[in-house]
């Protein structure tokens, strides 16, 4: 596997009006945006080849994995040499490529629109609210599980049952090994009552090339858009499909709260800026009687 799909067109409202300009996914944690830890993570996994599915207004991650040679100059000028080549290693992360979502029809919409690019092969999406702990090797164990069974394999995570109706709800069985399940059902978005699990689907699937076949034949769902959950639960029904527990630091930052848990969690492991970081967030909760 070398390629990898990350739909990026969503217009980013919850963070609104940071975002009437600046894509979501160019929001800075510590500072790096959102988006480079999930390309990151891609190239850590051995997936070179990396299409954004974009839309307008999105142009700015594009140019972020660019060179940039008027500020390479200054920075050579400057002697910042640490900071030359952070900016210079950008461009030489992945092999980035980019198409545009022209309509917002839906998750699963947007990943077909990779299909000319991916071709038969199989593949990985990687949403870019996500970020898995960049310490852990997460996907690694996604892509393992899908060459092992050459089933479909999605992330699965336990969330509160008060938090199922967020999520696409898995009917599950054991796996293989510790740590899998088998999935047999989905249904996206669910109340508490209709869920058959707490254990639901977030931001990353490893896919064979056959899924850009099944979505085409699934029909609009839920708000009248393609969903992935919707296609991924035809594939369920023919043969179950694998589901990987997440079980290391995962952060929504498309989320408010999981977006600065994302930057305060990031920011006290950094060298040179943790330790600082702590102490004040001890005094600043002893302060506040936390």
């Amino acid at each position: 596997m070398r390629k990898a799909v990350l739909p990026v067109a969503g217009l980013g409202t919850r963070f609104l009006p940071a975002t009437k300009t600046i894509p979501k996914e160019m929001l800075p944690v510590v500072d790096k945006p959102a988006v480079q830890y999930i390309v990151e993570e891609c190239a850590r996994a051995g997936l070179d080849d990396v299409l954004l599915v974009t839309s307008t207004g999105k142009a700015a991650m594009e140019d972020h994995f660019d060179r940039r040679l008027d500020l390479e100059a200054a920075l050579a000028d400057k002697g910042k040499d640490d900071d030359l080549a952070a900016v210079r290693e950008l461009a030489e992360l992945v092999t980035l490529h980019a198409v545009r979502q022209p309509v917002p029809l839906g998750l699963g919409h947007a990943v077909l629109m990779a299909a000319e690019h991916v071709g038969d092969e199989s593949f990985a999406v990687l949403l870019g609210d996500d970020i898995i702990d960049p310490e852990e090797a997460f996907l690694e164990r996604m892509i393992a599980a899908h060459e092992r069974t050459g089933r479909p394999v999605v992330a699965l995570l336990e969330v509160p049952w008060e938090q199922v109706s967020l999520y696409g709800s898995a009917t599950v069985a054991p796996g293989e090994v510790d740590g899998e399940y088998l999935i047999t059902d989905l249904i996206e978005k669910p109340t508490r009552e209709e869920a058959p699990s707490n254990l639901c689907v977030i931001g990353r699937y490893v896919l064979p090339g056959s899924a850009f076949d099944v979505l085409r034949r699934t029909p609009p769902g839920r708000g009248d858009e393609i969903q992935l959950t919707d296609a991924l639960k035809i594939m369920a029904h023919e043969e179950p499909i694998v589901g990987v527990v997440v079980d290391v630091p995962r952060f929504d930052t498309g989320d408010k709260l999981g977006y600065l848990q994302a930057c305060v969690e990031l920011a006290a492991r950094r060298e040179g800026l943790g330790p600082d970081l702590l102490a004040w967030l001890r005094g600043f909760l002893a302060e506040h009687g936390a």
